[in-house]
């Protein structure tokens, strides 16, 4: 993040107290982070971010009472610009399916790095995808089957958009792509546009689907 940006307002869904602690304390420590409220279930993280209005909920699917995936629904519908990154340890694929399709931005498995949670979260505000290593043939397999691969349509692409395209599958932002390829946040903007447009896609999600089908990564 810059200097001059709003830290990112996060609020946390999860029902198991220590986790819920060292979650807490992570986020607090973080640069651009500020933790400004927790939930112990589904229902209540509704009320909670509808109340709070945060940029980011990270949630947890196995919640009591509701669990994070209709949580995550109703969020996503009564406010489309909370972002939201699950955090579970659910990695079934009817879970990771179904929270993706619930609306979550980011699918992050619990015991994942600090570091990488904040990539995370950081990627979700900024409006890009972002998928843990273990799931994401999961979606390669199983979101958007409609999705069809030309067998030539690697070579649509540029040398430099591959480059970006590579990077967007890794969950990496935006900035951090741009920093990677030493170049500007509005040229990398402008690859990301240019990649979905050849693609034919929507987003960068679908993006990263039709990449790894390709077998680029």
């Amino acid at each position: 993040m810059t200097a001059n940006a709003k830290p990112i307002r996060v609020l946390i869904v999860e029902d198991d107290p220590m986790m819920q602690l060292g979650l807490e304390q992570s986020l607090s420590s973080a640069t651009g982070i500020t933790v400004v409220g927790q939930a112990e279930d589904g229902y209540t993280a509704v009320e909670e971010a509808l109340k709070l209005k945060p940029d980011v909920v990270v949630m947890d699917i196995g919640l009591p009472r509701q669990d994070g995936i209709a949580a995550t629904q109703q969020i996503k519908e009564a406010m489309p610009s909370v972002h939201i990154v699950m955090l579970t340890s659910h990695t079934t694929e009817n879970e990771v399916i179904g929270a993706l399709s619930s609306g979550a931005d980011a699918y992050c498995v619990k015991g994942t790095s600090v570091d990488r949670l904040l990539t995370a979260i950081e990627a979700a505000q900024e409006g890009a995808s972002y998928l843990d290593p273990q799931i994401a043939r999961q979606v390669m397999e199983h979101l958007k089957p409609a999705v069809a691969v030309e067998p030539n349509i690697v070579g649509q692409l540029s040398q430099r958009e591959l480059e970006v395209l590579k990077l967007m599958v890794e969950g990496r932002s935006n900035p951090e792509i741009a920093t990677a390829l030493y170049l500007s946040p509005n040229t990398v903007k402008t690859h990301v546009r240019g990649i979905m447009n050849k693609l034919a896609v929507d987003d960068r999600v679908q993006a990263a689907v039709v990449a790894l089908r390709a077998g680029l990564v």
